[in-house]
């Protein structure tokens, strides 16, 4: 099954680009990082970013699911791009033998809308591969240090969407995540689970998704 196959059948009309959870019908934004915490204490920040995001990628992601990792990259300011193949693959896939299903495709740029620019284009690169096939701690920790300064970082758009559960997983930055899945019971657990992680500002929204759980 090739990407857009699946969201075709499972995701329609999902702009695969921040924000996911603005773009879908069903899904969770969790807060990771406390912003007044980080002036006071970087460290002690930045290790609950860490955990929280983890900790919601392994509820989400087990060793045997079918998963693909989507990075959306832009190089207007570097040459020969399909060439550098983003370190997301290069450094956190534990089996390099997977890495020779890596497909690159050029698309518009996915934020034209948003910033009227459209002279810009997208690279995404699309690995399927299996849960255990991704250094996914350090992965993880790259993407949530790109915009506090700390390296490693990635600064490309890093999604996981899981095949074998039906959900999609991105951190936007360090202050949150996004949850996505095909089907508001695939949620029902996590909801559950990890509702005091549910960023306030949307709580309302997300918790009237969830009315009908009971026992809650």
């Amino acid at each position: 099954m090739i990407l857009d196959d699946y969201l075709h059948m499972n995701f329609p009309d999902l702009k695969m680009c921040p924000p996911l959870f603005y773009n879908w019908e069903y899904g969770i934004r969790f807060e990771l990082g406390n912003p007044p915490m980080f002036k006071l204490d970087k460290t002690s920040y930045m290790q609950q970013v860490y955990d929280r995001a983890i900790s919601i990628y392994r509820y989400l992601h087990k060793d045997n699911d079918e998963i693909f990792i989507v990075t959306n990259a832009h190089f207007a300011d570097k040459p020969n791009p399909i060439r550098r193949k983003p370190k997301v693959y290069r450094r956190y896939i534990n089996n390099k033998n997977v890495l020779q299903g890596l497909h690159h495709k050029l698309s518009p740029y996915v934020f034209a809308d948003v910033y009227e620019i459209d002279d810009f284009e997208t690279h995404r690169f699309i690995l399927k591969c299996h849960g255990r096939n991704i250094k996914y701690g350090s992965l993880i920790r790259a993407i949530c240090n790109n915009d506090v300064a700390i390296k490693p970082s990635i600064y490309h758009d890093v999604f996981f969407v899981n095949i074998s559960a039906g959900t999609i997983f991105h951190v936007y930055d360090d202050r949150g995540c996004d949850v996505v899945a095909s089907t508001k019971e695939a949620l029902n657990n996590i909801y559950r689970d990890y509702n005091e992680w549910i960023l306030n500002y949307d709580r309302s929204r997300i918790d009237q998704q969830f009315v009908s759980l009971d026992d809650f």
